[in-house]
């Protein structure tokens, strides 16, 4: 069974029942640079808690959401030489 992700604002995360996603709590999920985004992912159908979600950018494969992490709005640029 493949994962399944969604895109979608931090101000709706009080509604993620982490019982039905595989992530474990807020304090792991990974945001966007800007801090607006985050994404959860889950096995099957879509959870309940992502279905009632108003802000959702997309529902992603794992090629797609790989894709969008590796952009801009996720992924600071590699800079040569690193900058402090």
């Amino acid at each position: 069974m493949n994962k399944t992700f969604a895109i979608f604002l931090v101000s709706e995360l009080n509604k993620i029942n982490f019982d039905e996603v595989l992530e474990t709590s807020i304090e792991t999920l990974r945001l966007s640079l800007d801090g607006t985004k985050t994404f959860v992912k889950w096995l099957g159908e879509i959870p309940n808690c992502i279905s009632q979600l108003n802000t959702i950018e997309g529902i992603y494969s794992y090629n797609e959401i790989m894709t969008i992490l590796d952009g801009p709005e996720w992924t600071k640029p590699i800079t040569y030489p690193p900058t402090n």
